[in-house]
């Protein structure tokens, strides 16, 4: 928080007021959980969890800086800072999520049309609409825009016929935003956006099995699915521009934590807490093991460097609509940290830490080791840590091919 806003008026009364609404309509027992994570599951949340994702999106407040004519919160930078200052002091949790807010949604109020706003962006809002992308192909993964999907021109609609993989969610998904190819003569200039009902005919769903037990990602096939023509997005074969500006959104989501749900489960609680109940502390209450101490310190100071840095970047992009390279710098940063702390809790939690199921593992560990295997694919969704490094040192250093 700046000194300006310490002594802002208008700040006060809205910290004021976010305190009351929160008094008021925030369930204790929901305290420290993440209801939107209940969401990227397929999980429909139930009882408080539901009552305060149901409060949070009729208010805005779960996009707080959205305009309100869509829904959202209408509140300002800073004082969506304040909204949040106050949810992190009684441990509240933001309930509405998903890759509607953190990717698509942003993306649809800069290149959507009026129409398309009003009808995707209330949805997303109050978390009642799921969404899935539809970029990666078999043959089409780093080398995106080698993509074939292909949306034939029928006169009132578009024809879609191909295949999409490591689609996060689909099998939950009432929408998809896809790549299409609109135009087989170029490359990044034949490609365009279009927004998928993923009730239509012809798509099939197949869940991929990972390491972790879980199934967050699928194969997508579409074979004839018809599409309305008003669901093109931005102008035709202009679908790459967009879908290099929702990357930039996807990447500074997985980097501060927004969406990367693949590496997170188990004890939440911080590091240190935890090692002291598994490790032991020594006379003054510290960490019995120093090494072990030291490293999660470090790790903390990390984190808690990378929290700040996400905020100031946050910050910082809401009066600069271009997209920024600076988010392959969060992605990077914040799956690495992400990873850490997984390794950590497994070195902490011993044996302990090694268990799949059964009845002399407790729930949260059970999820941490999970959580530890699902997590090495953070560094590789959403571009891989090599691609990132590659726009770092091009966009941002200026670096050439052969340095």
């Amino acid at each position: 928080m700046s000194a300006a806003e310490k002594h802002d008026p208008e700040l006060d009364s809205c910290r004021a007021a976010a305190r009351d609404w929160l008094k008021e309509n925030f369930p204790p027992s929901v305290a420290n959980f993440d209801v939107a994570l209940l969401g990227m599951a397929g999980i429909k949340p139930t009882g408080d969890a539901k009552l305060w994702a149901d409060r949070m999106g009729a208010k805005g407040w779960g996009t707080p800086t959205w305009p309100l004519a869509y829904g959202g919160g209408g509140l300002t930078v800073a004082q969506a800072r304040v909204l949040t200052q106050e949810m992190n002091r009684i441990g509240a949790k933001n309930p509405i999520g998903g890759m509607g807010v953190m990717m698509f949604g942003p993306t649809l109020l800069e290149y959507g049309n009026e129409e398309q706003k009003k009808r995707h962006a209330p949805g997303i809002v109050t978390g009642a609409v799921r969404w899935c992308q539809g970029y990666s192909e078999p043959n089409a993964g780093s080398d995106l825009a080698a993509l074939r999907t292909q949306a034939v021109d029928k006169g009132d609609h578009y024809l879609v016929n191909g295949q999409k993989i490591w689609t996060s969610g689909a099998q939950y998904a009432d929408w998809c935003f896809c790549l299409v190819r609109t135009d087989n003569s170029k490359k990044h200039e034949g490609i365009s956006f279009l927004l998928i009902d993923m009730k239509s005919p012809g798509i099939e769903v197949r869940p991929i099995k990972l390491i972790s037990g879980n199934s967050p990602f699928c194969e997508t096939f579409f074979t004839d699915v018809k599409v309305p023509k008003e669901n093109l997005m931005g102008p035709l074969n202009g679908g790459w521009t967009i879908g290099k500006r929702l990357l930039q959104f996807e990447r500074a989501g997985l980097g501060g934590g927004g969406g990367g749900s693949a590496g997170r489960g188990g004890d939440m609680r911080g590091v240190d807490q935890i090692a002291k109940d598994y490790v032991g502390v020594d006379e003054k209450g510290r960490i019995a093991d120093r090494d072990l101490r030291a490293r999660i310190a470090q790790h903390q100071m990390d984190a808690k460097a990378f929290g700040l840095t996400v905020q100031r970047a946050q910050s910082e992009a809401k009066s600069n609509q271009n997209p920024s390279a600076t988010t392959s710098i969060m992605k990077n940063a914040g799956s690495r940290l992400q990873q850490d702390r997984a390794e950590l809790l497994l070195e902490i939690m011993g044996h302990q830490g090694l268990g799949w199921e059964g009845d002399g593992f407790s729930g949260d560990e059970i999820a941490s080791t999970r959580a530890w295997l699902g997590g090495k694919a953070v560094t590789i969704y959403g571009g891989t840590y090599e691609i990132q490094n590659n726009i770092i040192a091009k966009r941002i250093l200026g670096l050439l091919d052969h340095q």
